[in-house]
């Protein structure tokens, strides 16, 4: 389901930060928190009554000149421009301030809904100062507390009211291929040199210049959808508006998706900006095929792809379980590979392990080689079992996490890698103490 999007916009010191806090951190379920592509924006996921949400934290907007404002104010456009509904939040403490007008008059501008938050109404002997708000001519005050959560609930279910009737599922049916990169390394031309390799387009939806760009295909009767990002550069090397506008949607379109094509260009080699731009899909946990592009112009002997593979393997060690696809967009040399590719990490990164079995290879494992002791003590594993998939999440029950050494959880996803498939994703490995019975 299609995430509405909620930008959180107002003054200085108002309370916006908790209210975001207070939404993704109760009674909702966080699915990630990630910064933005600047530090005066913050973007997270989280559910409100099986709606799921995307929420939007911005700078505090002066009419009074202030270091940065400029750059704040130019961010929070980036925001509005974002987000189905406007949360404005206002202080019911100190009452109507000039630079509630002068957001207030801005917002009235734009062709965005807008619901107006009067914050920090913290007891009753406040209640009657959210009158005074409807002079900001934006509609119904709504009285919440932040700091407590009060009135929280009203206000997301306001906000949901103003979500587009028409977001709808088409676009996400199949698996779901971003294809993400430096600018110019070939993204488009790798998409549309699968897109002619299949011959099935359904359909095509374009955003704003620049954006991200879905296309559903069907290949071998199964439905995909793959998303044109925009070139990731390193945020300090973002300055224009647009720009900044495109990162955050290639961005969202590596969270949404189910698999990314991460592409360098062999001719350019590796730049340090390629490590930022896989970053984003291995935190996000997201299955990774590395897709090495315009390998037709490259030189080669036979020993070219082996040293090149060493390579990337060097350069992006935290990437080892990705595999690695030497093709040309241009020419179509082994395009026809990736989408095979794209269904077998996908499956990996979905995959279940029952949970008899994933103790018999932890026992073993710790047979094998046990944890090194520490103060004394020796780390031991009494029970694991797999919590969630895409990427897939394993708990492990033990005596004390702190014994735990990084090296020998490394070692414990190395056993699983070894007795289970997963090649292509990432997995995330949780230690917590056995609970006393």
């Amino acid at each position: 389901m299609n995430q509405g999007v909620i930008a959180i916009v107002g003054r200085p010191n108002v309370g916006k930060s908790t209210i975001f806090n207070r939404i993704v951190g109760s009674r909702v379920s966080i699915v990630e928190d990630t910064p933005g592509v600047t530090r005066d924006r913050l973007y997270a996921k989280a559910n409100w009554l099986s709606t799921p949400i995307r929420i939007i934290d911005t700078g505090g907007i002066q009419l009074q000149d202030q270091p940065y404002q400029e750059e704040i104010r130019a961010q929070v456009q980036i925001a509005i421009n974002e987000a189905d509904v406007i949360l404005m939040v206002t202080d019911g403490k100190t009452g109507v301030h000039d630079d509630d007008f002068y957001i207030a008059s801005m917002l009235q501008r734009q062709s965005k809904p807008v619901v107006l938050a009067v914050n920090m109404i913290d007891d009753s002997t406040r209640l009657m100062n959210i009158y005074e708000f409807y002079s900001l001519g934006i509609g119904d005050p709504i009285a919440v507390s932040g700091l407590h959560g009060v009135g929280i609930g009203d206000l997301l279910d306001a906000c949901i009211a103003h979500f587009p009737k028409e977001m709808s599922n088409e676009l996400h049916e199949g698996v779901r291929i971003a294809v993400i990169g430096e600018p110019n390394v070939g993204k488009s031309s790798l998409v549309n040199a699968i897109l002619k390799e299949n011959r099935s387009i359904v359909s095509n939806t374009q955003g704003t210049t620049r954006d991200a760009v879905d296309t559903a295909f069907e290949h071998n009767g199964r439905p995909y959808v793959i998303v044109d990002t925009a070139g990731i550069r390193k945020r300090g090397k973002v300055y224009e508006s647009i720009e900044k506008y495109s990162v955050l949607r290639a961005m969202r379109a590596i969270e949404d998706c189910d698999v990314a094509l991460f592409l360098i260009d062999a001719e350019a080699g590796i730049r340090d900006q390629d490590k930022h731009v896989a970053g984003y899909a291995h935190e996000a946990g997201k299955p990774i095929v590395i897709v090495v592009n315009k390998w037709d112009a490259i030189k080669k002997d036979d020993k070219t792809m082996n040293r090149y593979t060493e390579k990337v393997r060097n350069e992006f060690n935290y990437l080892s379980y990705a595999p690695i696809v030497f093709v040309s967009a241009k020419t179509g040399q082994r395009v026809e590979n990736l989408i095979d590719m794209v269904d077998r990490v996908h499956e990996n990164s979905t995959r279940r392990i029952p949970t008899n079995v994933l103790n018999e290879v932890i026992i073993d494992a710790q047979v094998s080689f046990p944890a090194p002791t520490r103060n004394g003590k020796r780390f031991r594993i009494y029970y694991a079992t797999q919590v969630s998939v895409a990427p897939p999440t394993f708990v492990l029950s033990c005596n004390d996490p702190k014994l735990m050494h990084f090296s020998y959880q490394r070692f414990i996803e190395n056993e699983l890698r070894k007795s289970f498939e997963f090649e292509g994703t990432p997995i995330h490995i949780i230690v917590r103490k056995k609970v006393s019975e």
